[in-house]
């Protein structure tokens, strides 16, 4: 592992994933930015983990929110751990929460624990998330959240039917599922997404940005299984019209979601 110290503290470390840019925002010295080979995937407000930058994190953690009555602890296991924005906010939220993250890159994770240590009572596991959740105990988890996005998408085997079927016997009644997703027009890849969610639970929500989905640029999208939590902006008959005659996708025909696009670092985002 080689580190390159930057200035105030900044870090850019080369993993076997990719270069990992680890640095203070712009104008805002407590929250970090965590950039994976130019593109944004964490923001980290060390005064105020409650403070969410990306859109898509704060749906997430809406999804949290809704999971169990105000400030209870949950049990929620993370895969992909980026720079542990979702479980710092449950930690704040939600004391004595019990969490696992778990991530492949052994060393994005140690960079991140080191230069922004994380809350008390996370357990960071360096394993495969299929492995992860084939080997959880069942009825095990309140909440259970996908975000392994990297340039690559997210991987087929986290994104088909044989999985989530898996993903729901780790849940436990009444648990909640969620999964960040990159997608743009015509949403091939989400109106899948849709109809497999709808293939394990009774109740499957979609939360976006009204512009990516009006196809002005490729983005977040989380679809969510479980009951109705946070304000998803379609759900029901729109879901359905945006299903359309969409398939779930299985182990046989199952593809990685859309990649990111290569962007620069940017403090507004």
């Amino acid at each position: 592992m080689t580190i390159h110290q930057g200035p105030e503290g900044a870090v850019t470390v080369s993993t076997d994933f990719g270069t990992v840019d680890l640095t203070p925002a712009v104008g805002h010295p407590d929250m970090w930015v965590l950039i994976l080979d130019h593109f944004p995937q964490s923001y980290v407000d060390l005064a105020d983990p409650r403070r969410l930058k990306m859109p898509y994190v704060r749906a997430l953690a809406s999804i949290a929110d809704g999971a169990a009555p105000a400030g209870a602890p949950l049990t929620a296991l993370h895969l992909g751990g980026g720079g542990l924005t979702l479980p710092r906010y449950v930690s704040a939220t939600r004391p004595g929460s019990s969490q696992l993250v778990v991530d492949r890159d052994a060393t994005l994770m140690k960079t991140v624990t080191e230069v922004l240590p994380p809350p008390s009572g996370l357990e960071i596991r360096i394993a495969d998330a299929g492995d992860a959740v084939g080997s959880a105990r069942p009825h095990a988890y309140d909440l259970i959240v996908t975000d392994v996005l990297i340039r690559t998408g997210v991987p087929a085997r986290l994104t088909s039917l044989e999985f989530l079927t898996a993903v729901a016997a780790a849940l436990k009644p009444g648990g909640h599922y969620a999964l960040n997703i990159l997608d743009a027009v015509p949403f091939a890849f989400a109106r899948r997404q849709v109809a497999t969610f709808r293939a394990v639970f009774d109740e499957v929500r979609l939360f976006a940005e009204p512009d990516v989905l009006r196809g002005d640029r490729i983005g977040n999208l989380v679809v969510a299984g479980g009951p109705p939590a946070g304000t998803p902006l379609l759900s029901g008959a729109e879901l359905d019209r945006f299903a359309g005659d969409a398939r779930p996708l299985t182990d046989a025909d199952a593809v990685d979601s859309p990649p990111a696009l290569p962007l620069k670092p940017s403090a507004d985002r």
